[in-house]
């Protein structure tokens, strides 16, 4: 037994920010902006949160599966930057949504999340424990970044995208692979806001006053690009090996999207062509864990998904984390 998606659909805020706009926060230009990521534009939040897009973008999913809310089993929500802690952004989405048979958790690993929320789903799928799931990647990452950081504030988007997954008893598993690596985790991170222990011997009331340049998304740009173009070629290997699948019967690799440069260095490690390697970064710019359902909704919806196609989804980021999974397209 496997699982089988048979919905996407996806959210974004209308309200944009280009690279000039970027340019009156920090010394920076379109041209140095486009030339080392690849960013056009990045969507940002006004009126929205991370819960209204997952639910929105849920919504979408589930018209697109021909789905009701009440099918639903199981809501999975990746993010690392939601609206609510209690109660998480999963039983959120089913309040919102009316979906009051599923059971609903959180996931957190940053851009590897959506791969990892989906292998998470598909396992209790192909264990028969449920029969359909709803995995969502929600981001307000606008929310976490230093706007007066260059190395960082140029990259991040919002937005969400979901997948709706059923059990299908006629085809077999494909087996997924992920790692993680702790110890170098300090190449992307990020301080919680409702961390506040040395509060009292700082002796602030307001914790507000408490928040630094800590409590927003730091990155080691140089570090994490050489772990992407090692890791993720790597990895893509594996579970192509694992499922003794070779690169011929891949139609496309929906790589997370972080960086132009990474992507093309992760195709010249495969010695894959471009063409297999759909981007659309340039225009939302990187929104973690939604990046992947976001592109793959657009695939979805503009034809380019065929049934019968071997699709290969994979994430890296914050954790370290990175891993991969094969889809076969069924819709």
């Amino acid at each position: 037994m496997t699982a089988t998606i048979c919905g996407t659909g996806s959210y974004i805020p209308s309200y944009t920010m280009d690279n000039n706009d970027i340019a009156r926060l920090v010394e920076t230009s379109d041209e140095w902006i486009r030339e080392r990521t690849g960013v056009i534009r990045r969507h940002i939040v006004k009126e929205e949160t991370t819960v209204s897009m997952a639910a929105e973008a849920s919504r979408r999913a589930l018209e697109d599966a021909g789905m009701a809310p009440k099918e639903v089993d199981l809501i999975l929500v990746s993010t690392i930057s939601s609206n609510v802690i209690l109660p998480c952004a999963a039983c959120e989405v089913q309040k919102e949504l009316g979906a009051v048979n599923a059971t609903c958790f959180d996931l957190s690993a940053a851009c590897t999340g959506f791969v990892l929320a989906y292998n998470t789903a598909a396992a209790y799928l192909a264990g028969g424990v449920y029969r359909t799931a709803l995995v969502i990647g929600s981001e307000s990452l606008s929310n976490l970044t230093n706007w007066k950081d260059r190395g960082t504030c140029i990259l991040f988007g919002d937005g969400a995208g979901a997948a709706v997954l059923k059990a299908d008893d006629t085809r077999k598993a494909a087996l997924p692979v992920t790692h993680s690596d702790g110890g170098k985790g300090a190449a992307l991170t990020c301080k919680s806001r409702h961390d506040f222990s040395g509060l009292a011997d700082a002796g602030q009331s307001d914790p507000e006053t408490m928040l630094d340049d800590e409590h927003y998304m730091q990155m080691d740009g140089q570090a994490v690009f050489k772990f992407a173009v090692k890791r993720v070629p790597e990895v893509i290997g594996e579970v192509l090996k694992l499922n003794q699948t070779g690169t011929e019967e891949i139609a496309y690799y929906i790589l997370h999207q972080a960086n132009k440069r990474i992507v093309e260095a992760v195709a010249k490690r495969l010695g894959e062509p471009m063409e297999k390697f759909p981007m659309n970064l340039q225009e939302y710019g990187n929104t973690s864990s939604a990046s992947i359902p976001i592109l793959l909704d657009e695939m979805n919806r503009d034809g380019r998904l065929k049934p019968g196609q071997k699709l290969v989804m994979a994430g890296f980021g914050a954790g370290l984390t990175w891993g991969a999974a094969l889809v076969e397209w069924q819709r």
